[in-house]
């Protein structure tokens, strides 16, 4: 059992993004164990291809993991995520085209009524033919029921932009992302590690 085997997969996070198409060290099993007090300890201790196959879930960047890897032990959540900032910023033009070829736009509600399904459809399709590459969006503080209406609107809005101010916008909404996820990665399991409801070992 590996240290990051007592932690959570990254599939419910506020953007999932696709399949890795970079493969660093084992991949992250379906399931968790809870009782984990510490999160960050265990990432901190973790083999460095764990902690870059568990980054490579928060930002599809090889080089990105390998520096955030490289820097650990981090003294807290906040030194962590002042890391992934800085380690986004510094992504070449090739890098960000690398990780944003790993994502994919939210998950809409279930009930989204299709003709929003048809307009998002229509609008992502303007927007990759104009830039090459997906739409992003970071929606982690958007009520659910208004992301398919924040969502187009932002495509919208940004086909405006020339193709340089929208490498920054796309970098920017990658950063924002990346953040999130290691944030929720991290909180998520320490909360399920001290939660009376969670299942038993193995489970």
């Amino acid at each position: 059992m590996t240290t990051l085997d007592n932690l959570t997969t990254l599939t419910s996070f506020t953007q999932s993004p696709a399949a890795p198409h970079v493969t660093r060290g084992p991949t992250l099993p379906a399931h968790h164990l809870p009782y984990l007090p510490k999160p960050l300890d265990a990432f901190n201790t973790a083999p460095a291809d764990e902690a870059r196959t568990l980054l490579l879930h928060c930002l599809r960047s090889p080089r990105w993991s390998d520096r955030i890897a490289a820097h650990r032990p981090y003294p807290d959540l906040d030194s962590l995520l002042a890391a992934a900032d800085e380690a986004t910023y510094d992504l070449s033009p090739a890098d960000l085209a690398e990780a944003l070829a790993g994502e994919r736009l939210p998950e809409l509600p279930e009930d989204t009524y299709s003709a929003a399904h048809m307009a998002l459809g229509a609008a992502r399709a303007a927007y990759e033919a104009r830039f090459g590459h997906t739409f992003i969006i970071y929606v982690g503080d958007i009520p659910a029921d208004e992301v398919i209406d924040h969502i187009l609107q932002a495509i919208r809005s940004r086909l405006a932009n020339d193709p340089e101010d929208e490498r920054v916008v796309a970098a920017e909404q990658l950063r924002r992302l990346a953040k999130g996820r290691i944030a929720a990665f991290l909180k998520g399991a320490r909360n399920r590690a001290t939660s009376t409801n969670a299942p038993a070992p193995g489970r």
